[in-house]
């Protein structure tokens, strides 16, 4: 017995194809901006496991911007890691609303650090992936270079590293007290 089909099923449409990330030198707010946010869609497109954004306070990150929020959603899942590592978190706390509960529901994927303001801690303006990064060299001007390199990466990721480990717990899910 063969079964006919009168009407064709219909079909999702496919996804639209992903923008490449950027690759190369970058000049600007604007530029940087738009580089955080190809991360962050990246991210949540490819299932990354792990996401490393580092910067003295993220002042001038898009990080509390409801697109920014949901691509952060959309890519938190079992296994998933984030890292944020700055000197100081309060601007994220009054700059970045959104990211703020947002943080603190996933609080179990997302470990923060601080790093005292001393000579020879600086910490880079950066984003760190196992395949991709982006590096403000100069934060001032939001300058840098970004791509798929695996050495500068890897010099990348151990420069994020040393600040890590001379860091200290900060920016907690909530704040316990009597």
């Amino acid at each position: 017995m063969q079964i006919e089909h009168t009407a064709a099923e219909p079909s999702l449409p496919p996804l639209p194809p992903l923008p490449p990330l950027p690759e190369g030198r970058f000049d600007g707010r604007e530029a940087f901006g738009g580089i955080v946010r190809a991360a962050l869609s990246a991210a949540a497109r490819q299932g990354w496991r792990e996401l490393v954004f580092c910067d003295p306070d993220f002042a001038d990150w898009p990080l509390g911007e409801r697109a920014s929020i949901e691509a952060l959603q959309a890519w938190s899942a079992t296994g998933r890691r984030f890292i944020l590592l700055a000197q100081r978190f309060d601007v994220v706390e009054r700059n970045h609303a959104r990211l703020v509960p947002w943080r603190r529901m996933w609080d179990h994927i997302v470990e923060c650090r601080a790093v005292r303001a001393e000579a020879g801690n600086a910490v880079p303006s950066a984003i760190w992936t196992p395949g991709w990064f982006a590096h403000r060299t100069d934060p001032e001007r939001s300058r840098g270079v970004c791509g798929f390199d695996p050495r500068a990466r890897r010099e990348l990721r151990e420069a994020i590293d040393e600040s890590w480990r001379a860091g200290r717990p900060a920016f907690p899910a909530s704040a316990l007290g009597l």
